[in-house]
């Protein structure tokens, strides 16, 4: 059988984009890349939303707080303006008072714990870990605010669940999809996770999460500039649900 040179050129194209399509090897090395601990400023914004309960009888909440981080040599450091302080006293103050009273600052000020921060401003070794439990399904071109792009989609194990908590749940399922550039750079990750249990034999519980996490360059490192989750669950008669959208600004 014979080809014409032009059928042999979109061949061979397609066998390039073959060769050159690891979007996991790409993701890995740029991950590895941009670990790089490089000094950091950034402001950050915490909006919360939580709501307990249906109907007339719900609880809702909805607060705000911010923070300047510096991460260097000292290692990492919060300062909060004067303003912040002041309404985080005035909210102490109020439960001194009446334990009943709404904290909606303090609420959205008690997202500034080490273990939240440090995923957004060192987000490539926190998505390195999160992949570590997971395995790659697909990978696909994609297009990413108008560019092209590459998105992988990862199976999380039910080992992303503590071993505490993973005795109580019966069903799990967890995605992770992340768009990546050329390069392998992450542009941005979704994460979903289903779980359904039961605990203390009659009480079943079923829960939602879903995080959407935005990601630029501060020089060598990798920082979520916008996080979103979203937290939902109803077990034992009750329900909760729970929205937290997080804004970094790098200065």
């Amino acid at each position: 059988m014979r080809f014409s040179h032009l059928m042999l050129i979109p061949a061979l194209a397609l066998a390039g984009t073959a060769a050159r399509a690891d979007g996991l090897a790409d993701l890995k090395a740029a991950l590895e890349r941009l670990q790089e601990p490089a000094p950091l400023k950034v402001s950050l914004d915490s909006s919360v939303w939580r709501r307990n309960g249906e109907g007339k009888d719900a609880d809702e909440t909805n607060g705000q707080a911010a923070v300047a981080i510096e991460d260097g040599p000292r290692g990492m450091q919060l300062s909060y303006s004067r303003e912040m302080l002041a309404k985080l006293d005035a909210e102490a103050t109020a439960v001194a008072r009446n334990p009943n009273a709404k904290t909606p600052t303090l609420n959205a000020a008690r997202e500034f714990s080490p273990t939240d921060l440090r995923p957004m401003i060192s987000a490539a070794s926190s998505l390195s870990h999160m992949l570590e439990k997971s395995s790659l399904l697909t990978e696909k071109a994609d297009v990413y605010q108008g560019k092209p792009a590459r998105v992988l989609t990862f199976a999380q194990s039910i080992d992303a669940v503590s071993d505490r908590d993973r005795k109580y749940v019966k069903e799990f399922e967890g995605r992770v999809h992340v768009w990546i550039a050329a390069d392998g750079t992450p542009l941005a990750s979704r994460i979903t996770q289903s779980f359904y249990g039961r605990a203390f034999i009659v009480v079943t519980f079923e829960a939602k999460n879903e995080e959407s996490s935005v990601y630029a360059l501060a020089g060598t490192r990798l920082v979520a500039v916008r996080k979103e989750s979203r937290n939902t669950a109803s077990g034992a008669g009750e329900k909760s649900d729970q929205k937290i959208v997080k804004t970094l600004q790098i200065l």
